[in-house]
């Protein structure tokens, strides 16, 4: 399940710094605009100590974490709606993502140049709001101009989407973003043809220096009522700090820096955690000796669903699923002793799958 989240902001508020501490892949990070052209896309792992648990009870071969793609997009400016800045190109860098993780510099340093002269989170977040509202607007004017004729002529499913097409025109031109909206199932549907930048979920990332680390500033207070207001999450992150936690490659010292400042684990691990929440996805897990993997699957799959995480034949041939909570799993210490505990039970097709769950499918292809 490739799932990608784009790191956005404006030039110069720690975007490529915080992309470097989440990946292995090292973005260039300097004090000017535009100095990541291409997109940089980083595989994640994401940090889950119940696989590490289960790989301890079970010892296998293999150890397979779940991931999330992160892509780190240039910063755009005011005007990337219309081109400017080498806006379309990196408003189509956007559209190709899951959600957005949106970095705004929430911390005063001289040093350090901002693209608009001052340090304001608020505007700098409207910046980039109205130029992914733009975008979209124009994108749905064009779809509502080609159907409204069919709409006005009888055409049933023409004029349902032209419906929610208005709706949608409507919110973003009082500048609100299309997230902001409710559909129902068949609505939803209508606007995922579109691929509204603006219908994402976004995570909103206060970059923050090291006196701020632990409980934030102003500026954090500010975004944080801004998000609070549409529903959105915020995270604190000092970028620099995660920088600095990257480059120690000693677990204990890692462990002594963060106590240091205060902190109970990496920022970056935290946000990782955050963005798999972000796009609504959970784990369950297969364990074996030849390996102990963690699968990703959406809230609210169905066994047979899950199953065709594994592989598209596990669902087409779905029989039953044999499930184990992980908290037995581990209260137990080995699949054999929750069975013999009668704690290991058999799910049909309706199963609705759990966050933690540890599954072995019977299937027929």
């Amino acid at each position: 399940m490739a799932l990608k989240c784009g790191i956005v902001g404006l030039p110069n508020v720690g975007k490529s710094t915080l992309f470097n501490c989440l990946s292995n892949a090292k973005a260039q990070s300097a004090n000017f605009p535009f100095c990541t052209i291409e997109p940089n896309v980083g595989v994640i792992t994401v940090p889950d100590p119940r696989l590490q648990k289960l790989a301890e009870l079970v010892n296998p071969q293999n150890v397979i974490p779940t991931t999330v793609e992160i892509v780190d997009i240039a910063g755009l400016v005011k005007g990337a709606s219309q081109g400017e800045g080498l806006g379309n190109k990196f408003l189509g860098n956007i559209r190709e993502t899951d959600a957005i993780l949106h970095v705004l510099r929430c911390f005063d340093d001289g040093n350090i140049v901002h693209v608009d002269g001052s340090v304001d989170p608020i505007r700098d977040k409207e910046v980039i709001d109205m130029e992914l509202q733009l975008k979209d607007l124009e994108t749905v004017q064009a779809r509502a101009t080609k159907i409204k004729k069919a709409a006005q002529t009888g055409d049933k499913d023409a004029a349902k989407a032209f419906t929610v097409y208005e709706r949608i025109i409507a919110a973003l031109e009082s500048g609100n973003s299309a997230r902001s909206l409710a559909f129902d199932e068949a609505e939803a549907a209508v606007v995922k043809e579109l691929q509204l930048l603006t219908a994402k979920p976004v995570l909103y990332v206060c970059n923050v220096d090291e006196a701020s680390v632990v409980s934030g500033n102003a500026y954090v207070d500010q975004v944080q009522e801004a998000a609070a207001q549409e529903g959105a999450s915020t995270i604190i992150i000092g970028a620099g700090i995660e920088a600095d936690i990257a480059e120690l490659d000693d677990p204990e010292e890692r462990a002594l820096f963060l106590e240091d400042l205060g902190l109970s684990e990496a920022g970056v691990a935290k946000l990782i955690r955050k963005a798999y929440e972000l796009l609504n996805l959970q784990t369950y897990f297969t364990a074996g000796e030849k390996e102990v993997r963690a699968w990703t699957f959406r809230k609210g799959y169905k066994a047979p669903q899950a199953a065709g995480v594994i592989h598209t034949d596990f669902e087409k041939g779905f029989i039953r699923a044999e499930v184990m909570a992980y908290d037995d799993f581990v209260s137990f210490g080995s699949e054999m002793a929750v069975k013999e505990a009668g704690k290991l039970h058999v799910e049909g097709k309706e199963y609705l799958v759990k966050d933690g769950d540890i599954m072995h499918f019977r299937f027929n292809v």
